[in-house]
């Protein structure tokens, strides 16, 4: 009887990237779990305090209202983008020239920088030289993100949707070009109307990529952090403060390191978990029927 012998050689392939993600991802995390236990005065003073910083930051105030504004953000994002991706996607021609265009179109915002995005949204809503500000306020509408907390926060959202629907038109585009033709073919043989057909074929078959849309825009929209700091700085007052810029301020404006890791901690450990039950409802949602 021969027994057949293993090769432990093709570990070696898969080494790299188990040391890429100790360094990129575990051991960063376990430092900032380090900080998170202890009172750090400087390089060769600290003292070990527990879960007191967790205790802190999970009765603080800044917490409750940034995590707050920043679920609001994000819901108004996923309830605009997706729908509004898979109009895009529904509407773009199907092949040829006109489609290769429309394509590059829509994948020129996702090209530009974040901090670009802000400061050129920064320019145009400015009521003397920008031309949304100008427009606004000449037809009678007193706009001024810089002092108005609904105009900010409008402002950021409208800047979101117009930078990242691109990303989700695209991946809906890539859904709807992977459906055989010969749905479509039986569907008009019944002759099934479009919403017949987007609801039966068309939205079955994308639920895969839209389960990955709502997962990434999601995690990008609960950790935006540039452009509305470029945009408005996190004002009027706190309006446009989201949960990155108040982790920023606490690490960096004040340097408590301890507190900051805790808090970095919970963001993180927020993500997951909604993240997680996105992705449990999603793929579940037809168990049901």
């Amino acid at each position: 009887m021969q027994t057949k012998t293993e090769n432990n050689r093709a570990w070696l392939l898969v080494l790299p990237v188990f040391l890429l993600v100790a360094f990129s991802a575990i051991i960063p995390l376990m430092t900032v779990v380090n900080y998170s236990i202890q009172d750090i005065f400087d390089q060769n003073t600290r003292y070990f305090v527990g879960t007191e910083w967790y205790r802190e930051i999970l009765n603080d105030p800044r917490l409750h209202d940034s995590l707050v504004r920043q679920f609001i953000y994000s819901f108004c994002v996923l309830a605009i983008e997706i729908p509004l991706g898979i109009a895009v996607a529904l509407c773009m021609p199907a092949r040829g020239l006109k489609a290769s265009l429309v394509l590059i179109v829509l994948a020129i915002p996702l090209l530009i920088p974040w901090n670009v995005v802000g400061t050129i949204w920064q320019i145009f809503g400015r009521a003397d030289i920008g031309l949304l500000g100008w427009f606004l306020n000449s037809i009678g509408v007193e706009y001024n993100y810089a002092a108005d907390p609904i105009d900010a926060w409008i402002t950021v959202l409208v800047m979101d949707v117009w930078h990242w629907t691109s990303l989700v038109a695209l991946l809906c585009y890539s859904g709807l070009r992977a459906i055989p033709d010969v749905y479509y073919q039986a569907a008009k043989i019944d002759r099934a109307s479009n919403w017949a057909v987007f609801r039966y074929i068309q939205l079955p078959k994308l639920k895969s990529v839209l389960l990955l849309g709502v997962l990434l825009r999601f995690m990008d929209s609960f950790m935006i952090y540039t452009e509305p700091f470029v945009l408005t700085g996190g004002g009027p007052g706190n309006a446009t403060t989201f949960l990155s810029q108040a982790l920023t301020k606490m690490a960096v404006g004040q340097f408590d390191i301890g507190p900051a890791a805790a808090f970095s901690i919970i963001y993180f450990l927020i993500i997951l978990l909604v993240c997680w039950v996105f992705y449990t409802a999603m793929t579940n949602m037809d168990k049901g029927k």
